[in-house]
């Protein structure tokens, strides 16, 4: 009882707080910055930045693993088919 009594408090707490915390809290930082009747901040520019190379390096990474993939099923393709002509007889 004693538990679920502390539980309750928790997650009230966890629910209530957030909704009367300023909103300039739940911008990150790409966007906090921002204004839209200015021109955007280095630290704008930098987060965006940023954000885009870490894209890049992700993508690469898994098109390279994605592209191993297909290579090795192609080959074990040609091999199987390989290996079945040579045992047919002519």
């Amino acid at each position: 009882m004693r538990l679920s009594r502390h539980i309750s408090k928790i997650i009230f707490a966890a629910i209530v707080v957030p909704a009367f915390a300023p909103l300039s809290l739940f911008a990150c930082a790409a966007c906090g910055s921002a204004n839209s009747s200015m021109a955007p901040s280095p630290l704008t520019n930098g987060m965006n930045l940023g954000i885009l190379t870490l894209f890049v390096v992700i993508a690469s990474v898994l098109g390279a693993i994605a592209t191993f993939f297909v290579f090795i099923i192609r080959r074990e393709g040609a091999l199987a088919k390989t290996l079945t002509a040579k045992k047919q007889p002519a």
